[in-house]
């Protein structure tokens, strides 16, 4: 630490003299500088210092000099009024107005630029000023979703919940943020300490910490928090061993803490917030709930795919195992690398056996010799931004014949395909075994629902040796195979030692009635971490309570009012709403379920689960007529939503309009025409129907997609067998069989079938 000067000694007793007594308070950026020299200039002119700032001729880099951008059929205009920086552009109405620019929002390589509303809410334009230099590209306005073509009429327009600042935005973009959320009025009156990413945000507040500073020095503990409600020490007094038989590096010391990964990843993840508390005290999963591995999110390799920033990447890496840290590789104040180019792997990894072309085979002096460029490939988001993978894998180009998952060698090789690019890796690396991460071909085989994939998820989730996102993305995904094969596996996860797996196996059990859930992990209900607890009191809010002890009870309802707080954090969003809602349907109290489904809508007109769940509380109150006309009210405000189609269509079954029906599930198909489960539906419909032969053709079109679609198999065999066509029904009940071996009432089929007398020819 830095020594403490007597001018500022005193300036800390003083500032320390105003605050009361041992008050953890947040001082500013400023007060630390005091103290921290070298940290306080580091972190001047960085991308956190310039995360946010109020706009005006200093911070403001976009052209406001009457330009115009065009976009969506809208051009919108950017100009001065003064000192105000304004813009002309269509607002939540569609209507075209002046809205007034009040911060800017980043500098690098984009710029983007928030709206303020009476109502406390501040919205982020979606037109951002490319900050990169002219020759680059840079220079000029653009569109954060170029070639979406989004109107106000979409969810991603600017004016809409998912460009909000409040809740979208503002925590990691500022320091000590309280959202305050007035639920009643629908307002915000958010604030925060500092209006960029200050020392705070990631050290806590440090009113206590000057107090221990100002302490005489032998009166001041040596050792201890220094007044932090926790230190980011995890690397003092570490050094990193080289080991020339390896060429590679091992800490002194094992990191048992990952505290400072921890606070890093309050914003370098792709997360939701459950609890506010700038100071942290606790786990991430106290105060987050992670992404994990999921289809949509990132490849099956773990290989980003969407904007998932960097922390779920780097807890797949061997680096992370291995105990290195963020800043083992970035300097924290900075955020730049503390070694240009190879320098910060060179580091660890000896250049004598890496920078070398028997290890990267390419020229010395050309960009696929690069660490990063093989082991950390750039993706682009918000059209100009690359971001790096940090799962630091070996490129797989392989695999990515098996699997269709990208590899960096033809990210490089644009004009090679993946054959090319596999036939060099393996004459290079015959054997080039990476068990470290070895989940690819389960979690593909998860993804296209092929019933091998329950004993690899089983597999991958007892492997300790597995990075727990790995293996918490198992058991998630393994909840497309549940059976008494899959079992075993739920339950050892469901006290496994990580607890992102605890949390997964326990979003797992939603799909099993609560009797069965409740006993094997009512223990959860306790658990160590929020994350955790909170999705257990989710899931098991519905037990009853007959069968259970006082205490039973009593922590059941405790670990509902936790869950309820950490939705009533986030109840400006509507998914938070129907979460409540859901709750309190599943506490048999419908009227108060409603309340809050209409509260969702009213945030969200065309939030569609919160129309399929009004629908279905009434539906299930017995008012069958209200719940169609509810989805009939849906489909008109919302004319294009396959999910609203599907649901009508139901609705339109049970009260007995057959012919109006097949109409609505049919629009489904069409909409989405890669579901399968609505194409089953229509298909089981058609043939209900009388139309069996239009019910084959939809199925076989649906299982030419969807091989693996268990409920298509057994209509396509029952189908043909009930029209007395043994033979198509025979082959794919044998269909049936052969992709679900361990499937008793597949086997039943296709036994009966072949038991069955043959029909005279």
């Amino acid at each position: 630490m830095t020594s403490i000067h007597v001018p500022t000694l005193l300036l800390c007793c003083l500032v320390t003299a105003w605050r009361v007594a041992w008050a953890t308070e947040f001082v500013g950026s400023e007060t630390c500088g005091g103290c921290h020299h070298a940290e306080f200039k580091a972190w001047q002119g960085s991308h956190h210092e310039l995360a946010m700032q109020h706009a005006n001729t200093n911070t403001v880099l976009g052209d406001f000099d009457d330009a115009r951008f065009s976009y969506a059929g809208v051009t919108s205009r950017f100009y001065r009024e003064g000192d105000l920086f304004m813009v002309y552009t269509d607002g939540p109405d569609g209507e075209m107005r002046s809205f007034t620019i009040t911060h800017t929002f980043g500098v690098y390589p984009l710029q983007q630029y928030l709206i303020g509303f009476p109502d406390g809410r501040y919205q982020a334009l979606g037109i951002a000023w490319d900050s990169r230099p002219e020759a680059a590209g840079g220079q000029r306005w653009m569109h954060v979703y170029e070639g979406q073509e989004i109107t106000h009429e979409s969810r991603l327009h600017w004016s809409r919940p998912s460009q909000n600042w409040n809740f979208m935005c503002a925590d990691c973009h500022s320091t000590n943020l309280e959202k305050n959320y007035i639920e009643n009025s629908d307002q915000f009156s958010s604030s925060y300490s500092e209006i960029s990413v200050g020392c705070e945000a990631c050290h806590g507040p440090g009113s206590r910490h000057i107090e221990w500073a100002a302490l005489a020095a032998p009166g001041r503990p040596a050792d201890g928090d220094k007044g932090f409600s926790h230190l980011l020490n995890e690397r003092q007094g570490v050094y990193w061993v080289p080991n020339p038989e390896t060429g590679n590096a091992s800490r002194s010391e094992p990191n048992a803490e990952r505290r400072e990964i921890e606070v890093c990843a309050s914003c370098h993840s792709r997360r939701g917030i459950i609890k506010e508390g700038a100071a942290r005290e606790a786990s991430f999963l106290d105060h987050y709930v992670p992404a994990l591995l999921t289809e949509g999110l990132y490849h099956a390799s773990g290989q980003i795919q969407d904007e998932v920033y960097v922390w779920g990447s780097f807890i797949q890496s061997k680096m992370f195992a291995a105990g290195v840290t963020c800043s083992d590789c970035h300097e924290p104040h900075s955020q730049a690398l503390l070694s240009p180019d190879d320098g910060v792997c060179l580091q660890c990894h000896q250049p004598d056996r890496y920078q070398v072309v028997d290890h990267h085979r390419h020229s010395p002096e050309s960009s696929g010799a690069r660490c990063a460029n093989c082991h950390m490939p750039e993706s682009i988001y918000m059209v100009v931004d690359p971001r790096r993978d940090h799962s630091m894998r070996v490129p797989r180009p392989d695999e990515s014949l098996k699997f269709g998952t990208p590899n960096a060698c033809n990210q490089c090789h644009t004009d090679q395909n993946t054959t090319w690019a596999a036939q060099h890796f393996t004459a290079w690396y015959p054997s080039p075994g990476d068990p470290y991460q070895s989940w690819t071909e389960a979690l593909t085989m998860a993804r296209e629902n092929d019933p091998r994939a329950a004993g690899a998820l089983s597999e991958l989730v007892r492997d300790t040796a597995v990075p727990d996102i790995a293996r918490a993305t198992a058991i998630l995904e393994l909840g497309r195979f549940l059976s008494p094969q899959t079992a075993p596996a739920l339950q050892v996860a469901l006290r496994d030692e990580a607890a992102l797996v605890r949390m997964a196996a326990m979003r797992v059990l939603d799909q099993l009635p609560v009797e069965t859930a409740l006993p094997v992990s009512a223990h959860l209900l306790q658990d160590d971490v929020l994350a955790v607890r909170a999705e257990a009191a989710r899931v098991l809010a519905s037990a009853s309570r007959t069968q259970m002890n006082d205490a039973g009870k009593q922590l059941l309802d405790t670990s509902i009012i936790e869950y309820t707080a950490t939705q009533r954090l986030n109840a400006d969003r509507a998914e938070s709403l129907m979460n409540l809602g859901n709750l309190s349907t599943a506490l048999n109290k419908a009227t108060e379920a409603e309340q809050f489904y209409r509260q969702a809508l009213k945030r969200e007109p065309d939030f569609i689960p919160a129309w399929i769940n009004i629908a279905d509380l009434y539906r299930a109150q017995g008012m069958s007529s209200l719940a169609l006309d509810t989805l009939q009210t849906a489909n008109r405000q919302i004319p294009d939503s396959a999910e609203l189609e599907h649901a009508l269509g139901l609705a339109l079954v049970r009260s007995g309009r057959a012919d109006e029906s097949l109409v609505a599930l049919s629009r489904a198909v069409e909409l989405e025409k890669d579901n399968a489960r609505f194409a089953y539906v229509y298909a089981v419909a058609l043939n209900s129907m009388g139309q069996s032969e239009a019910a084959l053709n939809t199925l076989e079109t649906t299982h030419a997609r969807h091989p693996n679609n268990r409920d298509t198999l057994f209509a396509l065999a029952t189908i043909n067998r009930d029209l007395k066509r043994r033979d198509d029904a025979i082959k794919w009940a044998q269909e049936l069989t052969r992709r679900y071996p361990g499937d008793p009432s597949a086997r039943n089929l296709l036994e009966s079938l072949l038991s069955a007398v043959a029909p005279e020819k």
